[in-house]
């Protein structure tokens, strides 16, 4: 069941969005580099393929330098994810045949990259030299994840509050909850992708460059994991949200108690707050301990996970309460969990209003955030105004304290999770020369003459006893 509180307007932007703004994520942008002057190939057969790789990666600088010059909304993300799409073979190709030794660096490759997760007293971001291979690689999927979760972000901002159109059709509706499972989508890659560079680039390029150390966070296997975690728990309240359109716009039209038909379990849906919550807790855990006095997380992320934790513990809260509140003999239970949920919401708003007056923000932008949050505060007085009026009237029952109700929390349930990512296949494949593989044949052939004569040699003196090779 929705309330539509009196203090907001209806057809306010507003409504129904419990989710706060994504984290826009800043690209970084990186230096020139020429795949033929670090890269000795023996064959002599590949000078295109490594023209073709350095000018893939000049597109890659390129795109991510432009993109430097627009307003988020302007930057076209597909555009950057087909430049990375197009690199990334190419890369790998190299790495692969360095790996195999059928080329040979010239020199240790030098690959400059801005650190955007850095805090860092003025807007520049730090450019920072990395020495590897697998630096340039791991930046790539850095920025192809952050470049998903930005697409994924535009991708809701377009779609407006669809939910409480009065005039939308079923047919429109579906076709942009599919728009919304797109975005989710985009978040549960870019969560894999985040996960492939904590798992596995980070601790290859260790095995061939040895210890890591004076990395960016960017680069720090913690942060990566929160980032992964923080697109997990963002496509979670996409499905949130997906799951919901259907009663948000049935809200619109009879709203109150009792629940429309078409509502979820309230049940169900604290249980995928509950575990979008823990998603968000244990990224901002993570980002937490990958501070040292060296090397600090950008302030607005970590912030914007904390607020996100928070946001989704008062919504848990907020719906086990109306879970509670529909069942008889759960009044009590009911009021505990929404003067929770009505805590924690009127905390977050206070504190995002504090921030919001030292910020930069227009008033326009001020006011929406006052009122988002304003919103879902009523929402839950509403919900805590009946079943505090249905437990004085009708049950009785005594109202359990905070940590009484905390101590019967369910566990969370999962609506997605992360797409595994792999590596694409080599654009190209760089074979041993040929002086190399003749010689390999002759020193396999010649190990191969010697052991045959050793073991003819064993064989023989085996046979030097009385009766030897006599069968009977």
């Amino acid at each position: 069941m929705i309330l539509i509180p009196t203090t907001i307007a209806k057809n306010s932007p507003l409504c129904f969005s419990s989710t706060m703004p994504p984290y826009i994520y800043e690209l970084p942008t990186t230096g020139a580099f020429s795949f033929s002057e670090a890269l000795i190939d023996q064959s002599g057969l590949h000078s295109t393929d490594f023209a073709n790789a350095t000018a893939a990666r000049a597109n890659v600088r390129a795109i991510l330098k432009d993109s430097k010059r627009t307003g988020d909304v302007e930057k076209d993300n597909l555009r950057i994810i087909k430049a990375l799409d197009d690199y990334l073979p190419h890369l790998v190709s190299v790495m692969t045949a360095v790996s195999a030794q059928t080329l040979t660096l010239r020199t240790d490759p030098v690959f400059s990259w801005r650190s955007t997760l850095s805090s860092h007293l003025f807007n520049s971001s730090p450019r920072m030299n990395f020495v590897s291979l697998h630096s340039d690689l791991a930046f790539t999927l850095l920025t192809y994840g952050f470049t998903l979760s930005n697409l994924s972000a535009s991708v809701v901002t377009s779609l407006g509050t669809y939910e409480i159109e009065r005039h939308i059709t079923d047919v429109e509706r579906q076709s942009k909850d599919e728009r919304l499972n797109f975005a989710a989508n985009l978040l549960c890659k870019a969560s894999g992708i985040f996960t492939y560079i904590a798992e596995n680039v980070l601790p290859e390029w260790e095995v061939a460059s040895g210890p890591l150390t004076g990395l960016p966070p960017d680069l720090s296997k913690e942060v990566i994991n929160a980032l992964s975690k923080l697109a997990l728990g963002n496509a979670q309240q996409l499905a949130i949200r997906r799951l919901m359109s259907k009663s948000a716009y049935d809200s619109t039209i009879s709203p109150g108690p009792p629940l429309p038909k078409s509502h979820p379990s309230p049940s169900l849906v604290a249980k995928l707050y509950i575990n979008a919550e823990e998603l968000y807790s244990s990224s901002r855990g993570l980002l937490l301990s990958a501070n040292s006095e060296k090397s600090e997380v950008d302030a607005e992320l970590r912030r914007h996970v904390g607020d996100q934790a928070t946001l989704c513990s008062a919504l848990a809260h907020k719906w086990l309460g109306v879970d509670a509140g529909e069942q008889s003999g759960k009044c009590g239970d009911a009021v505990a969990y929404l003067k929770w949920a009505k805590e924690e919401l009127e905390g977050l708003r206070e504190t995002k209003l504090k921030l919001t007056s030292l910020s930069k923000d227009n008033r326009k932008e001020r006011s929406e955030r006052k009122d988002r949050f304003t919103y879902e505060v009523d929402l839950v007085k509403n919900f805590l105004d009946h079943y505090q009026r249905l437990n004085d009237a009708v049950h009785f029952l005594p109202v359990p304290t905070t940590s009484e109700v905390q101590s019967r929390i369910p566990s969370g349930r999962a609506a997605l999770a992360a797409k595994p990512f792999s590596l694409p296949r080599p654009k190209f494949v760089v074979s041993p020369p040929p002086t190399v593989t003749a010689a390999a044949a002759t020193e396999s052939s010649s190990e191969n003459e010697n052991s045959t004569e050793e073991v003819m040699t064993e064989t023989q003196h085996e046979r030097k006893y009385d009766g030897a090779g006599a069968y009977f």
